[in-house]
């Protein structure tokens, strides 16, 4: 069964969100329960905070179980552009075209709002993610060895100008 795309808040999702991130990030990278708590903490505020002409989210969902996500946080908008976050799909729905789909969800919300560019903080080796970043016009700008969430990581930061 094909996802469906839904934009916004509902209830239940920011647990959904959390629990895929963390289940996922555990299983695959070691993450330690730092990384689900900041997820909960961070996520919960942009939804509380969430403004629909400045923020987005949008969640993939098969059967009533959130199997992608992605969101954009204006709160702190500046020259440095909106901020994409929470991107995942979970693995047995990659390579579908549900991470496309909504990574330019994700851009088309930050062109219509006039944000001049997007950036995202990842860590090297999320292959997948990073080829769709790439095919949607995304560079590595930025990068540097982190401690965090119980491994060390190369962090990176990825923008995307939609200036002329």
């Amino acid at each position: 069964m094909q996802p469906s795309i839904r934009q916004g808040y509902f209830p239940g999702v920011v647990g959904r969100v959390t629990e895929a991130h963390a289940a996922y990030y555990y299983r695959n990278w070691g993450f330690d329960a730092s990384f689900e708590a900041q997820v909960a903490a961070e996520l919960s505020a942009f939804v509380v905070a969430l403004e629909p002409n400045r923020d987005g989210l949008w969640s993939a969902n098969c059967d009533d179980r959130v199997v992608g996500s992605i969101a954009i946080d204006g709160r702190e908008a500046s020259a440095a552009g909106a901020r994409l976050r929470w991107f995942l799909v979970l693995p047995e729905f990659q390579g579908a075209g549900i991470g496309t789909q909504l990574v330019r969800a994700a851009i088309g919300f930050c062109r219509q709002r006039g944000y001049p560019r997007v950036f995202l903080w990842t860590f090297q080796g999320l292959t997948a993610a990073r080829r769709i970043y790439e095919k949607c016009g995304f560079v590595l700008c930025e990068e540097h060895d982190v401690a965090q969430w119980g491994q060390r990581l190369r962090e990176q930061k990825f923008e995307l100008n939609l200036g002329d």
